[in-house]
């Protein structure tokens, strides 16, 4: 699939990655079993970035519409099960 992370130009060098691979984690939780543990650490990561929930919840929806992965829906199930693996299906 190719497509293009939603990032803010505004954003330094460093904070472009720390989003990118929080967002890429995402991704990859659709392919393969993520730990939820890894997958919050990159979130908290990725908060220090977009600590506006407005701006998550923007961030959440051109993501979801660009590849079809939920950055809510897999953060609840990380919620829900913060010991084990997710593995996410697009709906």
């Amino acid at each position: 699939m190719n497509f293009q992370f939603p990032i803010d130009t505004d954003w330094t060098t460093d904070e472009i990655v720390v989003v990118v691979e929080f967002l890429d984690l995402i991704e990859k939780a659709y392919h393969q079993p993520v730990e939820a543990k890894k997958l919050m650490e990159k979130y908290r990561a990725f908060k220090t970035v977009v600590p506006s929930i407005g701006e998550e919840k923007r961030l959440g929806r051109t993501f979801e519409q660009d590849t079809g992965y939920s950055l809510y829906q897999t953060m609840k199930q990380v919620k829900n099960q913060p010991d084990r693996k997710i593995k996410m299906t697009v709906r």
